[in-house]
């Protein structure tokens, strides 16, 4: 499936956190680790685990950083 998405950034699902409603991925890739909140069902879905290769997919329209 085609995506407009440029930021693609392949990794390895390091941790898994189901909440009640909500999941914390957190994906490795490189020396860089990217956090991800989903609904428990997209998780539970996508059958995500530790170990799993997935694609972090970044669209924003805005990135802030402060120091």
């Amino acid at each position: 499936m085609p995506l407009s998405i440029r930021n693609q950034f392949p990794g390895t699902v390091k941790e898994v956190k189901l909440g009640a409603v909500m999941a914390e991925i957190i994906v490795q890739v490189g020396d860089n680790q990217f956090v991800s909140a989903i609904t428990k069902d997209a998780a539970e879905d996508l059958a995500l685990k530790a170990g799993d290769k997935v694609t972090v997919l970044v669209k924003s329209t805005s990135v802030m950083i402060q120091k």
